[in-house]
């Protein structure tokens, strides 16, 4: 099938992120959320990012108008159902996106696909709530979805393949990659790189090193972009820890056992970038280690 009409579910960072590109790529998007506050926001924030888009000479000012019209925000979730394509992008609680799915399935038309944009969460055990498993799959957008090049496109035991085939089309019309990961626990990319973000925090927590010193040494060392703690901080340590939850209970191996401390951060409220303090503190000029 064509995919012409995208309903997103969640105004945050994903959320806004995958409104922005799909927009940009010619698709009439409606973006939803239960906050007006989040949605004014989040319209606000694709304003901002595509307007250094236009600054850096990638886009036009006719793409950045045409593309903010094809924009729709509600705060209904049912507005979504004649949607051809849905992407759930709520938080990273399996219970948060079965309550969504369940709510929008009484209003969706019968080709609709439904997505979901979870970093480690099971895809059969989402589809299999639906009255449509064969037409369910995960569609993980990297952070932040302007600038990552990667989907990983996540198959269900029961999704069939004009479903997937639909997706990577609508992967390679964003000017993306895409990457086909089975359904285990956090699929590739969070398989290999949480692990990596719990370890520095463990090497934080044992006081092998501080956190600038951390961040120092893989970046200098390992030639990474950011730092684990600070990229911790960008995605947020809440989800970083829902994401070792799932590889922990879901694969049974001591290995990814959460570190206690990146526990405690997030039973304090320190959850990153988001809550001004994390592994950083952001309230001031300059962010400035918190350990």
């Amino acid at each position: 099938m064509e995919i012409r009409t995208i309903g997103v579910v969640g105004a945050g960072q994903m959320g806004n992120g995958i409104a922005h590109v799909m927009a940009l790529a010619g698709y009439d998007v409606a973006l939803n959320d239960i906050s007006r506050e989040a949605l004014d926001k989040a319209m606000a924030t694709i304003r901002k990012n595509l307007d250094r888009q236009v600054s850096r000479e990638k886009i036009t000012q006719e793409e950045l108008e045409a593309a903010l019209a094809r924009i729709t925000t509600t705060q209904t979730l049912t507005d979504l159902g004649p949607s051809d394509l849905i992407i759930e992008a709520a938080t990273e609680r399996e219970a948060v996106k079965q309550a969504i799915f369940d709510e929008l399935l009484p209003h969706l038309a019968p080709q609709t696909i439904l997505t979901s944009n979870t970093s480690s969460i099971s895809i059969t055990r989402l589809a299999s709530r639906t009255d449509r498993p064969e037409k369910f799959m995960g569609f993980h957008f990297m952070n932040p979805v302007p600038v990552m090049q990667l989907v990983e496109l996540i198959r269900g035991i029961a999704t069939d393949k004009d479903t997937f085939e639909a997706c990577r089309a609508v992967v390679d019309k964003l000017g993306k990659t895409a990457a086909s990961a089975e359904d285990f626990p956090a699929y590739i990319v969070n398989r290999i790189l949480m692990p990596m973000i719990n370890e520095a925090v463990y090497t934080l927590y044992e006081g092998v090193g501080n956190v600038q010193s951390i961040d120092q040494s893989l970046k200098l060392g390992a030639n990474h972009p950011m730092g684990p703690l600070e990229l911790a901080d960008f995605i947020g340590l809440d989800t970083c820890l829902a994401i070792m939850n799932v590889l922990h209970d879901g694969l049974a191996d001591t290995k990814y056992r959460p570190c206690p401390l990146l526990t405690k951060y997030v039973e304090a409220g320190w959850l990153g970038r988001k809550a001004g303090r994390g592994f950083y503190d952001y309230r001031g000029e300059e962010p400035v280690p918190t350990r």
